[in-house]
């Protein structure tokens, strides 16, 4: 897979690369240190010498540091089945999302399913239907591939006016990951697709059976069976044993705890594609089948909730996606868009997945608002709340990419605003 960065990443690179170094210095002449959530300043001073005492036996399982302390919050919801949690955006580095981390959504809880006792059935508009066992599945030539899934409803409380407090609330449900699975084009023409079949529709085995339908040139294209998750087999929450991923679409399309394929000549229409993940109008319409997560971008540090000690240097660093492929520009604005600058890319770089961007940054103390504009390879550029607005207006929930703006205020408090 090529992951190389493009030209225009590697042109800002070289331009910033003096000017990082310099504001560096700077900083780390300084010799204090800052919490990033806090903001508290604390002079550098040696830590307790651990050399002294023996550490702590080897671990069958390994697990963070009792230091670390992020989690996923939790959005309210009448029952917690029906809920979802989010990915703290803002305490995580690079851009792959720990696993217990990874937001979730469901509909009606996490079913105990034994793998070994679990079936995926391929029917309908097939020449040869098959009944497959997870082992039978992971016999097949696999992948792994590192996408991002994002939420339709991300940052949808955001539409009419800035309603959350900070960027995992805004931004929370979009997480990335290598996933390891089959092709499900691999098996699909292994079974012979019958001319009529035109839509795939994939049932999982939760207590809602979340249904959706897909269409059969997508499913033939990159769609994963994955059975993996960075490295290790998915976890409970996130479709354990076998889901479908589903590059650059609406998270409820990559369906958890697939246990039905059944290729048909219409969409079925389910709950999750009319009353659900539907996006209104103004004219009082509903948009449908609106699959793909456009170009998207979000500053992580500082962003709301955060607060910063002081005037001096920072990094701003954040996260920016395309359902439609590569991220090609990440452009950053501190005069809540009145000018911009290109901030690198961090390689690797990947498809459809969360790429980091950071730019140094020399606060004055003043008030100032933060956005960050992404660019694909198509060039689509990720639009304002304005412009999106007069489109859609502000009932449609979902699909929400518009440039996110936080402030700043002269004593360092960050706070989400509109600009």
């Amino acid at each position: 897979m090529n992951t190389q960065r493009p030209d225009s990443a590697r042109r800002a690179g070289r331009r910033t690369f003096l000017t990082q170094s310099a504001a560096w210095g700077v900083l780390l002449a300084a010799g204090v240190a800052a919490d990033r959530t806090s903001g508290e300043v604390s002079p550098i001073s040696a830590p307790p010498d651990s050399t002294k005492v023996l550490g702590r036996p080897v671990r069958p399982y390994g697990s963070r540091s009792r230091f670390e302390t992020a989690s996923r919050g939790q959005v309210p919801s009448p029952t917690r089945e029906a809920s979802a949690s989010l990915t703290p955006l803002q305490h995580l580095y690079g851009i792959i999302t720990p696993s217990e981390l990874h937001f979730e959504r469901h509909h009606a809880g996490v079913p105990e399913i034994d793998p070994a006792r679990h079936r995926l059935l391929i029917h309908g508009r097939v020449r040869r239907p098959l009944v497959l066992t997870l082992a039978e599945i992971q016999r097949l030539p696999s992948v792994s591939r590192v996408h991002m899934i994002e939420c339709s409803g991300n940052t949808s409380t955001e539409w009419a006016r800035p309603t959350m407090p900070d960027v995992e609330g805004t931004h929370g449900m979009t997480s990335c990951s290598e996933w390891t699975g089959v092709l499900l084009a691999t098996i699909l023409r292994d079974l012979g697709v019958e001319r009529g079949a035109k839509w795939v529709v994939a049932e999982g085995a939760d207590g809602a059976a979340l249904t959706r339908s897909l269409p059969i040139a997508k499913c033939l294209d990159d769609v994963i069976l994955a059975y993996g998750q960075n490295g290790e087999a998915l976890r409970p929450e996130q479709g354990y044993p076998l889901r479908l991923m589903v590059p650059g679409w609406e998270g409820s399309t990559h369906v958890k705890w697939l246990r039905r394929l059944k290729l048909v000549a219409e969409p079925y229409q389910t709950r999750e594609e009319t009353s659900k993940y539907t996006d209104l109008m103004p004219d009082g319409t509903a948009r449908q089948f609106t699959f793909v997560m456009e170009a998207k971008s979000v500053i992580t540090y500082p962003s709301a909730g955060l607060r910063l000690p002081g005037p001096g240097v920072y990094e701003i660093t954040g996260l920016a996606w395309s359902g439609r492929g590569y991220v090609r520009r990440v452009e950053i604005s501190t005069d809540g868009g009145g000018t911009w600058r290109d901030a690198p890319l961090q390689e690797p770089i990947h498809r459809i997945a969360h790429t980091r961007f950071r730019l140094p940054w020399t606060w004055s103390g003043r008030e100032c608002t933060l956005q960050s504009r992404c660019t694909d390879d198509r060039g689509y550029v990720q639009p304002s709340i304005a412009d999106l607005a007069r489109i859609r207006g502000v009932h449609s929930l979902n699909h929400l990419n518009a440039i996110q703006s936080w402030k700043v205020t002269a004593q360092g408090v960050v706070l989400n605003v509109r600009a």
